[in-house]
């Protein structure tokens, strides 16, 4: 990057988002750089202003992100984050402990009595903020004042206008704040920061970084078929040429119906005929065999790309020292999968495995999207022509269905008995007043014994989902509540106060022929027979979504099965479609319940469908996926 380019810094902690808040202020025409806590103070040559970040590690804890403490005599801007904001405080002379109510979620800041603040300018209050932390400010520091509040955080906004120093509880940088862009610009004009960024010059850089890269190399490039490996193939062949560019789409028999035979079809419609498929079905299928922890079946996905790769440069007598390997890498891969010096892992990548790692390290993997998040990535693809069909397609991973069908050998360990009781009786204490009488009079809560990944407070968790189902109404159909808004507010409150649950879900259908007591943890793993499962329940939401234009109108829907049912040829399913822009923060999507009835009645037909439910949780705490 340009040196003399005036910037704003972040300093990553290890926050899920900490690139997040480069980008936003980069979309908003600021140049920004990610750096790290501990660099010199020459590392701010033409540093504006400074963003603390968020991250994992309580500041009271021994072994936290190292700092450089004399960033804090810089004289120019800051602003912490969560994790900054606290850092800032009690560098400042405040006190940083635990919450009594972490906040994770959707929260509403208040500043009824507060000092009015230049970051909060043109800001209405009671403003809504995404909240995702456990600690908490529990003493200002003697300089600074508290600009805001929330329910259950009391120093959620604090200012030292004299220093131009503030701190935020809440992260400004997701779109669930709804006023974060603005607080960002408030931000950067208070580092008299003037517009210096935009698309053109980002493309330009990903292309130049693409040919110095490359050099004189060749390039082949695992096509999943999805937006990522779409939009970094088409810059590959920009960059490079279609003579200097080979698109490999495995086909690892965890696609969706049909899908292999329709990317296949659209590549060749839209010009592109430098790829080649490979039917690798039966090798990944036993690959991932008798598997059921989440993080080595995706850690078997990658290393069998790797596999399947060697032998298809082989039989295409590609000269390995001409070639390098491409990969449609985005930054929230490298986040979750523990990439960056102070991140916690989330759940591993199959782009991220050991073998990946191996070839990054000797120079033979070109990743252009790698700084970029999917909306950019959209963005770019856009810009370079490619039809909405081919950029709009919802996201699918790699590993694609694969990582949506949960497995378990059907044991529960004494640890995992211990805290599915422990779970049962945190649920069974919440009240959830939100409802009418009718419906609270039916209403019952219970915990499924499977447990998905969740990320809460920058770290992974691994717990079990709270169920809640209302009145029984003929054809094994559950009632629904109409009222959105309530079932939201339920799913926090549960998941806020609960230790051993990350995820609240409805039931939707239950077959009329399996009472509650026949459902039970089954032996299930990620086989052709599970997955033709699910690829039929997926079909019949994603043809559905797509008749009633709702396909486009949500980022990404997931069809997940559960080995969960009464017998284990049988399985459940949830629903799990969100809203999302940038991947690191979502909320589930609000469908009209005719659309959702429309859909549990196809897949209710499946033969071997016992239960549907909905998931009803954001992101935190809840990641897209189960596993």
């Amino acid at each position: 990057m340009n040196k003399s380019r005036k910037k704003i810094t972040v300093l990553d902690f290890g926050s899920q988002y900490a690139h997040l808040i480069a980008k936003r202020l980069r979309m908003s025409g600021y140049y920004s750089e990610i750096a790290l806590p501990s660099s010199p103070l020459s590392a701010f040559e033409n540093t504006a202003g400074i963003i603390l970040s968020g991250g994992p590690s309580s500041v009271y804890e021994k072994n936290i992100p190292e700092f450089n403490s004399e960033i804090f005599s810089l004289e120019i801007p800051m602003l912490g984050l969560c994790y900054g904001h606290q850092l800032m405080s009690s560098a400042s002379g405040g006190k940083v402990s635990k919450a009594l109510t972490g906040e994770f979620g959707i929260a509403r800041l208040e500043n009824k009595g507060c000092p009015q603040s230049p970051l909060f300018k043109d800001i209405a209050f009671p403003a809504q903020v995404w909240m995702s932390h456990q600690d908490e400010v529990t003493k200002t520091a003697p300089d600074f004042e508290v600009i805001g509040f929330t329910k259950d955080c009391k120093f959620a906004a604090v200012q030292d206008l004299s220093k131009k120093r503030f701190g935020l509880q809440f992260h400004i940088e997701v779109k669930d704040t709804t006023d974060g862009n603005k607080i960002l610009e408030n931000f950067a004009k208070i580092c008299n920061m003037e517009k210096n960024w935009d698309n053109d010059t980002v493309l330009d850089i990903i292309l130049n970084d693409i040919r110095s890269a490359a050099k004189d190399k060749k390039v082949l490039l695992f096509l999943s078929g999805g937006v990522d490996s779409t939009v970094a193939f088409a810059l590959l062949n920009k960059a490079l040429g279609q003579d200097r560019v080979l698109g490999l789409h495995i086909d690892n028999g965890f696609m969706r119906l049909n899908e292999s035979e329709q990317v296949a079809k659209q590549y060749r419609s839209f010009g592109f005929n430098n790829f080649i498929v490979e039917d690798a079905g039966k090798t990944f299928l036993k690959a991932v065999q008798g598997l059921t922890d989440p993080q080595k079946k995706r850690m078997a996905v990658g290393e069998t790309f790797i596999a399947v790769r060697n032998e298809v440069v082989s039989k295409q007598h590609l000269n390995e020292d001409e070639w390098l390997l491409a990969q449609g890498t985005l930054y929230p891969d490298i986040i979750e999968s523990g990439g960056t010096e102070n991140s916690k892992t989330i759940k591993t990548h199959h782009n991220r495995v050991a073998g990946i790692q191996k070839l990054i390290e000797k120079g033979l993997i070109i990743e252009p999207l790698k700084d970029l998040y999917k909306d950019e990535v959209r963005s770019i693809g856009k810009k370079i022509g490619l039809s909405d069909h081919l950029v709009m397609r919802h996201p699918f991973p790699g590993p694609g269905l694969s990582i949506n069908v949960l497995c378990s050998d059907a044991k529960f360990t004494k640890k995992d008995k211990e805290e599915f009781e422990k779970a049962s009786e945190e649920l069974s204490s919440i009240a959830l007043d939100m409802f009418c009488e009718k419906c609270s009079a039916s209403m019952e809560k219970y915990v499924l014994p499977v447990k998905s990944v969740g990320v809460q407070g920058d770290f992974r968790t691994y717990k079990f989902p709270a169920a809640l189902s209302f009145e029984k109404q003929e054809g094994g159909y559950y009632h629904i509540p109409k009222n959105y808004d309530k079932l939201e507010k339920a799913s926090s409150l549960i998941t806020n106060n609960c230790s051993y649950i990350n995820r609240c879900i409805i039931r939707l259908w239950q077959n009329p022929a399996v009472s509650d007591g026949d459902l039970k943890l089954q032996e299930g793993y990620c086989d052709k027979n599970r997955l033709d499962q699910l690829r039929q329940a997926d079909d019949a939401v994603l043809t559905e979504l797509q008749n009633t234009g709702w396909y486009n109108r949500i980022f990404q829907h997931l069809t997940i099965s559960l080995p969960y049912a009464s017998s284990k040829n049988r399985t459940s399913f949830v629903l799990r479609p969100v809203f999302s822009e940038d991947v690191m923060t979502a909320r589930f999507a609000r469908l009209p319940h005719e659309i959702l009835l429309s859909i549990v009645k196809k897949i209710s037909e499946l033969p071997f469908t016992d239960a549907i439910f909905f998931d009803l949780t954001n992101k935190p705490p809840a990641t897209f996926g189960w596993e």
